[in-house]
């Protein structure tokens, strides 16, 4: 039977995500053949594994059966990593019902011989287990009732750099001294390190014995959400933090407070906080017996993970989920179904310097780098925006040095990548409308030059989104102008002509 194993992949739905992008790797390496699936392509052609000769990418959505059907089929197993717990998403519990079930018929018409699936703690008989938890369980259900056995691994907070845990751990205890919490800082905990539960999903895939069985992982050691604060303070060099917990601050409050001190959203951040008042704790440890390894207990995965995002080497995010949004619409030939009206702000200047030696300068912008110029107005705008629930600038970007399409970008996301060539950026702050930024490099043809094109473009949104593109036009010569002269300034690029408008494309409309 493994023989034949041996000759079909294995299907990592969610392989875009913060696990699954992970996994994948672990899965190669491990030998074994990979179908990464995920809902935009362009987020997997980036990736460092793309090109493995075991690696097979393909595009589906656990929400269109038929195109899930085919990306199971030919497959002898499946790992389910796949959560709608996003800001675009209204009601991720309905959601996540409905793709569990389109993945239990898809695994069954492709005749899978089983499914791995990463869930989370709880007891479904706790009256106030939280929406987030108790949907965690209702796809566990809802999966096991198909036909192909199911192997659930239920985890609470994972511990690594990236996960959305993590990042609110880190930012409230770098940022408040002093911290206001509500009383969820005194539930007990039994964290687990990514590492770890990489390990675990790897060798529930070759341990029969896990198969249509649940297993709760974690670390051996319980402790408070306080303890875990003040382990991060410890190993971040921080002074001894003051945590006072208040009966008061009720989760949507809470959601509000990490919303505007952290880079997660509120509407991510309220679900998390409301199962932080759960006790999650493993009752269950026979998993360790199954699949033996070292447990980083939380002082030793927080240590690690606050390593990796000191190095700028940050694996995935919580932050690459979603899907990258269409921009059609923002090409000069655009198909006529895109329609409206499209305001465009177009600057150009020429350098003495190839395409190659002016993309590094490019590819850094944002996160610690920043815009180059005018910095606190960028900053001001993401503040701004986080004041009425948008995205700010305080995710950054996952890695200083690469960028790939579906990366988080401060409040942009980047859509194209094409070194040393073209960056396009697509906002996800609050907008009136919708908008994106792309910086070209084009080559001078028998010259050592290169003309650096920057292009605004707005689609509005009834009058508002008008109103708001004449308000905000007077910036555009100061911050986009700064921008190209900061870019050549970084490349340590000579100017030859410009910033100056580019007259074909200034104001076009239709």
């Amino acid at each position: 039977m493994q023989e034949d194993r041996d000759n079909f992949p294995v299907l990592v739905t969610g392989a875009s995500g913060y696990i699954g992008g992970r996994l994948v790797p672990r899965l190669l390496q491990a030998g074994y053949g990979v179908r990464a699936m995920a809902r935009d392509l362009e987020k997997l052609h980036q990736r460092s594994w793309a090109s493995h000769p075991r690696i097979e990418l393909v595009q589906a959505d656990v929400l269109d059966r038929d195109s899930l059907t085919r990306a199971c089929r030919g497959c002898w197993a499946a790992y389910y990593l796949v959560h709608s717990m996003n800001p675009q998403e209204q009601d991720f519990a309905r959601t996540d019902l409905a793709a569990a079930r389109s993945m239990t018929v898809a695994a069954a018409e492709a005749g899978l011989e089983r499914i791995i699936y990463l869930g989370g703690l709880g007891e479904p008989d706790e009256e106030a287990l939280s929406h987030h938890l108790r949907s965690r369980l209702e796809v566990a259900r809802v999966l096991r009732e198909g036909k192909v056995p199911v192997t659930v691994l239920r985890a609470a907070m994972i511990i690594g750099s990236g996960s959305a845990s993590f990042e609110i751990l880190r930012y409230l205890v770098e940022r408040l001294p002093v911290m206001i919490t509500p009383r969820w800082v005194e539930t007990p905990c039994q964290p687990i390190g990514v590492r770890n539960v990489l390990n675990y999903l790897v060798g529930a895939l070759d341990c029969p014995q896990t198969s249509g069985d649940t297993f709760d992982i974690g670390q051996p050691e319980v402790l408070t959400y306080r303890r875990l604060m003040e382990i991060y303070a410890e190993e971040a060099g921080l002074p001894k933090r003051l945590i006072i917990p208040v009966p008061v601050l009720t989760p949507r409050l809470s959601s509000y407070w990490i919303h505007l001190v952290t880079p997660v959203p509120a509407s991510l951040a309220r679900p998390l906080a409301e199962g932080l008042r759960n006790e999650v704790i493993c009752r269950d440890e026979r998993i360790r017996q199954l699949i033996p390894q070292d447990l980083f207990e939380p002082r030793r995965a927080i240590r690690k993970a606050l390593a990796r995002v000191r190095q700028q080497d940050v694996e995935s995010s919580w932050s690459d989920a979603g899907r990258i949004p269409p921009a059609e619409w923002s090409t000069q030939d655009d198909p006529e179904w895109a329609g409206g009206t499209v305001f465009v702000d177009c600057r150009e200047l020429i350098v003495e310097a190839p395409p190659e030696k002016i993309w590094p300068a490019l590819s850094r912008l944002g996160g610690h780098t920043g815009w180059y110029y005018a910095d606190w107005l960028w900053r001001l705008r993401g503040f701004m925006d986080r004041l009425i629930g948008g995205v700010g600038l305080a995710r950054g970007r996952r890695s200083v040095e690469k960028i790939r399409p579906g990366d988080a970008l401060d409040f942009w996301r980047v859509a194209a990548v094409e070194k040393p060539h073209r960056l396009l950026l697509i906002a996800e702050m609050k907008l009136p409308g919708q908008a994106v930024l792309e910086v070209t490099l084009h080559s001078l043809e028998g010259q050592d030059r290169t003309r650096v094109r920057q292009s605004a473009r707005f689609r509005p949104k009834g009058l508002f989104g008008i109103l708001y593109w004449y308000a905000v036009t007077p910036f555009h010569a100061f911050v986009f102008n700064g921008l190209l002269k900061g870019i050549a300034e970084a490349a340590d690029a000579a100017i030859l002509k410009g910033p100056q408008r580019c007259r074909s494309e200034e104001g076009r409309s239709r």
